[in-house]
């Protein structure tokens, strides 16, 4: 749904879409299939999501917030989750939101409307910094 609503300019950005947490880090990192710059240009903000296949959310937060080149990135879990577990360990591990997706599309599109205007409008996001892919 987050696709949908982005291509129907509920949020005017570009989106790239990885599958899982290994392959979000390799995007991050510019490693393997991301390792040309325009293969995986520094995102401004990122949707992350918990419950992801490989490395989930948490691990992909934690390994984020280690990084010298990625530590200030803004990070937005937007998940399904509302448990508070979930919503205390992501903000200890450093996220800058948490935002629980709402049941139904309409609500939906309001939330990722409401989150594009806070982050693309409101705040001040840092310039993105360029990652070294050697590790």
């Amino acid at each position: 749904m987050t696709r949908r609503a982005l291509q129907e300019d509920v949020l005017r950005t570009t989106l790239y879409v990885v599958s899982d947490g290994e392959e979000t880090m390799d995007f991050l990192l510019r490693r393997g299939d991301y390792d040309k710059p325009a293969a995986a240009p520094r995102p401004d903000l990122l949707l992350l999501d918990l419950n992801m296949p490989k490395l989930d959310g948490r691990q992909v937060l934690q390994q984020i917030r280690k990084d010298e080149g990625l530590r200030s990135l803004p990070v937005v879990v937007l998940t399904t989750s509302k448990q508070e577990e979930d919503i205390i360990r992501s903000y200890e591990l450093g996220c800058n939101s948490f935002i629980t997706k709402p049941v139904g599309v309409e609500a939906f599109m309001r939330t990722v409307r409401e989150l594009g205007s806070y982050w693309f409008e409101l705040v001040t996001l840092p310039t993105p910094r360029e990652v070294s892919n050697v590790r």
